[in-house]
């Protein structure tokens, strides 16, 4: 009897059937033929940055650090999904979105470290991202911590309230995995290969698992009005951070002495040239949104995901 390969995740057929039975007929409406139901699993990727230039889209120095933004944020950020849903574990009372809870941090986990070893190799190059991760640090552990001091209801909204926000930003992240996926501009203008593999892995896997944190958001509160709320909160916040992380590090970046800013005209003309996603695309993503049947299988292809996660020269290394 044959089996599947370590870095192939098992199918759920039994999930699409349970939530069909448990979802409103006004409810989300969920693309049953992109939901393929798979089993989240990990994968203990590695990645050699030895070879890595500073801009790693050739003569684009623009686009490398607008996308180096990504290594700003997400190993903080990450972390902070990750002690936010260990947190929120307890309440699931539905075990197949347990599963895929765990299944989460699990590949949460994974991400923020893979993103680390790129900041390392900045510093060695001369760039020190520290004073902007400080702050990143300061928003992740202050603003957006647990709080200790609250108990009964109020800690649980609390808690809720912060699902909620990463459901907003998971949104923003399977958006940005289905965009480098379909991206032969990266291909065409030479990226790195081992950065574009890291990219498009994680963005794989953000594909794959971009309806856990929506659907422990409404398995915790289905409420709508919570949902508009932290997405006017957080769509404006990520842009802010975005734009300031990209002027950090052109201005830090050695190899440009302080000469080069960055611009939204440079970011439109690099868009263009399909090196960076489109602000059309992206403005669109945000208004599915706010549709009140919206769900996350409407971003992206779970079958496209897992196939690259198969030919994935970091993720099939790790399945060995």
């Amino acid at each position: 009897m044959s089996s599947a390969p370590p870095d192939t995740p098992l199918p759920r057929r039994d999930r699409l059937d349970r939530r069909s039975t448990r979802t409103p007929a006004r409810g989300p409406a969920v693309r049953a033929d992109e939901h393929h139901d798979l089993a989240l699993n990990p994968r203990d990727v590695r990645f050699d940055w030895s070879r890595l230039p500073m801009h790693w889209v050739p003569r684009e120095p623009m686009a490398t650090h607008t996308m180096n933004v990504l290594h700003l944020l997400l190993p903080e950020g990450e972390r902070w999904f990750v002690r936010t849903f260990r947190e929120a574990l307890p309440l699931v009372t539905d075990e197949l979105l347990r599963e895929d809870v765990i299944g989460f941090i699990g590949q949460e986990s994974v991400h923020a470290e893979a993103h680390q070893g790129v900041l390392d190799l900045l510093l060695a190059k001369g760039l020190d991202p520290a004073p902007f991760v400080r702050q990143v640090e300061w928003l992740f552990h202050r603003v957006l911590a647990g709080r200790d001091d609250l108990g009964g209801p109020a800690g649980r909204e609390h808690l809720i309230e912060r699902v909620a926000i990463i459901a907003a930003i998971e949104h923003f992240t399977a958006f940005l995995g289905d965009w480098v996926l379909n991206a032969p501009g990266l291909d065409r203008a030479g990226v790195d290969p081992v950065m574009l593999d890291l990219l498009r892995w994680h963005g794989a896997e953000e594909v794959e698992h971009r309806s856990v944190a929506y659907d422990l958001l409404v398995h915790l509160d289905p409420s709508y009005l919570r949902r508009m709320r932290t997405m006017a909160v957080t769509g404006p916040v990520l842009t802010w951070l975005w734009v300031r992380g990209v002027r950090f590090l052109m201005l830090t970046d050695p190899d440009l002495d302080g000469r080069a800013r960055p611009t939204w005209r440079g970011y439109i003309q690099a868009s263009r040239r399909g090196l960076l996603p489109g602000l059309t695309g992206a403005a669109r993503s945000a208004a599915r949104y706010v549709k009140p049947r919206y769900h996350p299988t409407q971003e992206g292809s779970t079958g496209q995901a897992v196939a690259y996660l198969a030919r994935s020269p970091a993720a099939r290394a790790a399945a060995r």
